[in-house]
């Protein structure tokens, strides 16, 4: 066991944390890239110009850095891992597609989603696809304990898109609510990234169980900054638009805080108005934020987040301590005063 991972203070930031990441895991990225896009392939020329056009865009590729990094930090040397990391990339590819489409988003990695260039039928049914492609990937690794827990997430995944419907507009939803969401539509792929990258390495249970805590709470905490962000970010650096959230009347924590900080009646029909019924006007978005700052819904979200990458800093720690788990100690604690 190592020592227990603590907040580490250092002249870094989330980005260099990310390229840190990544310069550790180069080699084995690269050909996780290769894989991907040879999985793309198809005679379908339409698939590979979809799946390309949100692949290629760039993205952080954190959840398959995290399954390489969990592998070699258990010193493994073989090339399941290859398989696993591009399996999860592909899901996730898949369900930003999906995503999209059900969203009706605009704008995704500093571009025009699929789904408004191509159509909602190509971006699901290419989504579709690259589910399949993960699933041929999953089985290459030989380890059926992996297919099980990917198959698990993909279902998980799903049902915490139908959740997410059900919770839309509601302004009566939780916090409990909300982090059913999250947990399922975010830090479930990140919690099975890590898991099958040690199940490839062949871990003990308990540092399966660890690194499967680690991707969990980091999962939690990266949507809550992302939500954060929707509110308080730069366009430019997201990548997408801000307050795409309030303006699909998503439930996301600072709403939560706001809602329940509401004054006066004026305010929860405001609420219940923009939120509940989609009902807004130009300047709603701008009225959201200030009841925000007035509240520190923002500050409050960014301290839940703090929280839940402190339990994955805590999870590492019963980890062997090396260059893998200090590198990915970084990006839990980083992630929080990330920008993008």
């Amino acid at each position: 066991m190592g020592e227990p991972a603590k907040s580490i203070e250092r002249d870094r930031d989330f980005t260099g944390a990310v390229l840190a990441l990544r310069g550790l895991t180069a080699v084995d990225l690269e050909r996780v890239n290769t894989t991907i896009l040879d999985h793309m392939q198809s005679s379908v020329t339409i698939i590979p110009e979809v799946a390309g056009h949100l692949i290629n865009a760039g993205g952080k590729r954190l959840r398959p850095v995290v399954t390489l990094a969990a592998a070699r930090a258990l010193g493994y040397d073989g090339a399941h891992h290859i398989s696993l990391a591009a399996a999860v990339e592909l899901i996730h590819g898949a369900t930003l597609l999906h995503d999209d489409v059900v969203d009706a988003s605009k704008m995704r990695r500093g571009l025009k989603t699929a789904n408004l260039v191509w159509g909602n039928k190509e971006s699901v049914l290419v989504g579709d696809f690259l589910f399949s492609r993960s699933f041929e990937l999953m089985v290459k690794t030989g380890s059926l304990k992996v297919l099980q827990i990917l198959s698990q997430a993909s279902c998980v995944i799903a049902e915490g898109e139908v959740l997410q419907l059900a919770t839309q507009k509601n302004t009566a939803s939780t916090f409990e609510m909300y982090l059913d969401v999250v947990k399922a539509k975010t830090a479930e792929l990140f919690a099975a990234a890590a898991q099958g990258g040690a199940v490839v390495a062949g871990a003990s249970e308990a540092q399966e169980e660890a690194f499967r805590q680690y991707g969990l709470n980091l999962g939690i905490a990266y949507q809550l900054v992302d939500d954060a962000l929707d509110y308080a970010g730069n366009e430019q650096a997201l990548g997408k638009t801000v307050g795409d959230d309030f303006r699909e009347g998503k439930i996301t924590l600072p709403v939560v805080y706001a809602i329940a900080a509401a004054r006066n009646e004026e305010e929860k029909a405001f609420w219940e108005r923009t939120i509940g019924e989609t009902r807004q006007t130009e300047e709603d978005l701008k009225t959201a934020m200030s009841y925000m700052k007035r509240d520190d819904t923002i500050s409050r979200t960014l301290a839940c987040a703090r929280q839940y990458a402190d339990n994955a800093l805590s999870a590492l720690g019963q980890l062997p301590g090396n260059e893998m788990t200090t590198a990915l100690a970084d990006l839990a604690d980083l992630s929080v005063a990330r920008a993008s």
